[in-house]
Order: C-alpha cells, then sequence, then structure tokens
C-alpha cells in the first residue's frame, strides 16, 4: 500500500478536519513545487487559491460526514505563482476524524474550456453581427427593388410594338418581383428573435427545379446552357421550399460561371433512391479544380479557387448550410478541365 501511495502519478493525502495535511505523496510535492516538510507544515488554506478558500472549507465541512464529496474542483497556487486546476475525490473517517483525498491536475482541461468559450463568445458576435448584416442588407435592397417595381408598372405597353423588346421587359418585370419575394423571405427570416422554424414539406424536384429556370431564365439562353434531367426514380423530396430553390440556383449559376472556354454549360441533374433517403446527383462540365489543392475548403465560406471577379465564395457555403441544417449531407468530385459533380443527400 505505501508503494502505491509513493508511485500513483495523482495526488494523494490524508487531512484532519481542520484542514491540516497529515500525510502527502510526491505528486503532491510534485505538482505544487512544495517540499513535502513545506506542505505538512501548514494548513492546506495556505497553498489554495484565494478565490476558492470559502468554498474549500464548505466543502471539508460538508466531509464531516461519511458521505463522499466527487469530482470537486478548486485552484492551488504553485511555490512559483502558478495557478493550477484539482479536481478532487474524497472520504471522511469519522472515528479518526480524518479525510482521505485523491485529486487529479485539471489544468489543460480547463485551459482548453477557456479557450472554448472565448472561442463561443466569438461565434457569438460574429453570427450576431453577420445577421444585422444580412438584415439591412436585404432591407436596403427592397427599396431600389421597389422602385423597378413602379417604373414598371408605369410603362404604357401598347406603346412599344417590337415583339422581342416587350418579352425582355416581361423578363425584368418578372425577374424582379421574384428578387422582391427573396428579399422579403431574408428580412423575415433574420428579423426574428428565436431560432427560425424552418417548413418542410414535400416537394416536386421537377417544379421547384423549372421555377428556379424561370427566374433565371436570360442567363440560361445567353449561356446556351442544356439540361438532361431526370427526377423519374425518386420525383419529390421532403425539403424546405426555400432552400431547395436557394440550392438548385447556386449550383446552375456556378456551372454556368465557371464553364469552360468557348464550350456551352451541359448539365446534368437526376435523383436515385438510396438507403434512408434520397440522392440528387448534379454535374456539369466546367472547368473543375483540383481536388489535392482545395482540399476540405471547397464549402468554405469566402473561398474561391478561380480567377472570377465574381466569385465572392459564398453560393456552395449556402449550399452546405442548407443541406445540413435539415439533416441532408452534399459532397463534391471534380476534374480540371472535366467537370464536377455534386453528391447531394436528403434524409427520408
Amino acid at each position: 500500500m505505501e508503494q502505491f501511495f509513493q508511485l500513483t502519478p495523482d495526488i494523494v493525502c490524508i487531512a484532519d478536519h481542520k484542514g491540516n495535511l497529515k500525510k502527502v505523496n510526491p505528486a503532491f510535492s510534485n505538482i505544487l513545487g512544495y517540499s513535502m516538510e513545506e506542505l505538512l507544515s501548514k494548513p492546506v488554506s495556505n497553498f489554495i487559491y484565494s478565490e476558492d478558500k470559502i468554498k474549500t472549507a464548505q466543502f471539508r465541512d460538508n466531509l464531516r460526514g461519511k458521505n463522499p464529496v466527487l469530482n470537486f474542483e478548486n485552484r492551488y497556487l504553485t511555490k512559483d505563482g502558478n495557478i493550477i486546476w484539482l479536481s478532487w475525490t474524497s472520504i471522511s473517517e469519522p472515528k479518526s476524524q480524518l479525510i482521505y483525498a485523491i485529486a487529479k491536475n485539471i489544468t489543460q482541461v480547463k485551459k482548453l474550456e477557456e479557450e472554448r468559450n472565448l472561442l463561443l463568445i466569438d461565434l457569438a458576435k460574429l453570427n450576431a453581427d453577420l445577421k444585422k448584416f444580412t438584415y439591412t442588407t436585404s432591407h436596403d435592397l427592397r427599396a431600389p427593388v421597389n422602385n423597378l417595381l413602379s417604373l414598371f408598372s408605369l410603362l404604357d405597353l401598347s406603346k412599344i410594338e417590337d415583339e422581342q423588346t416587350l418579352e425582355y421587359i416581361e423578363l425584368l418585370n418578372t425577374s424582379t418581383i421574384q428578387m422582391k419575394n427573396t428579399l422579403d423571405k431574408y428580412v423575415d427570416a433574420v428579423s426574428q428573435e428565436k431560432k427560425i422554424n424552418i417548413q418542410v414539406e414535400s416537394l416536386s424536384l421537377e417544379d421547384t427545379f423549372f421555377m428556379v429556370l424561370n427566374s433565371i431564365n436570360n442567363l440560361i439562353q445567353k449561356s446556351k446552357t442544356t439540361f438532361n434531367v431526370d427526377f423519374s426514380e425518386a420525383p419529390a423530396v421532403e425539403f424546405s421550399s426555400f432552400y431547395l430553390q436557394s440550392i438548385l440556383l447556386n449550383l446552375i449559376s456556378n456551372s454556368i460561371k465557371y464553364c469552360a472556354p468557348n464550350i456551352s454549360p451541359s448539365i446534368i441533374i437526376r435523383s436515385v433512391k438510396v438507403k434512408n433517403g434520397i440522392q440528387l446527383l448534379f454535374s456539369d462540365n466546367g472547368i473543375g479544380f483540383d481536388m489535392e489543392k482545395v482540399k476540405g475548403s471547397i464549402f468554405g465560406l469566402h473561398q474561391s479557387f478561380h480567377n472570377n471577379s465574381d466569385s465572392k465564395g459564398i453560393g456552395l457555403y449556402l449550399v452546405q448550410s442548407h443541406m445540413e441544417s435539415l439533416g441532408g449531407k452534399i459532397s463534391v468530385s471534380s476534374e480540371v478541365n472535366v467537370g464536377t459533380t455534386f453528391k447531394l443527400f436528403f434524409k427520408d
């Protein structure tokens, strides 16, 4: 038993009910930096950090019965002035009025907890700042969009004879209305004080796809993008309509934005049934990227891998965020000058 007392790396000690140490093992001396004689010649309170002395005295008073105290944490001052954290498991023997205790040095754990808490505070502040920025941006953009709609309402279309011009005006008006609706949704979402309850419903992939295509019809025609779409195996998913539109919009826009020079964008989208859900496969023939170089940063905020002035590194970040917020997953594979494939998993 004496050899165990001497060799254990944890602190082992015996003290009386008044707080005087009667026996300590070498680990106590090594951790605090005091000699065995110094530890035994003074009350244990002399080594306790000042802010923890009162609660430690209360802890010792509670030990005078036979009930053990588990995982009691307090701070000690080492001989060189450093603060260490100890976690105690102690039990009292009333007849002899002695306390038997074992302690672990948890200083490193406490440092990690402090760093984590500081990080959480920073993240909370960043989240609040982002929420405020999103609200301000969405709110302020609504004014010029409403102005555009007012201008469209003032146009006398009967005086315009050119059919192509009339078609363009109608496309502009439709796109502006869709932009206003999107901005309204953003403002409503970020203005919620509490966590947003995203409405999940059964969505037709085909209907959502054509809704997105209609919103960027001019971009698709101008880029001569072609689509090969097959939703026959899994025609619907349980998801948020707002999120699904955003996902398809960002993926299609990116495929057009990063198309290969002198090659019209070609996009293949199909849905398949998989275990516990549905997988949506989205492939293009764009310039792609080097998977070795981008590693796991492809979905990171403000990550851009091509010299495109219109690239802000937000689209794929939103796609992943939308998927994961509702329990989905997304993965990517790509090859330079061949194309990119995204696999999106929607759970049942």
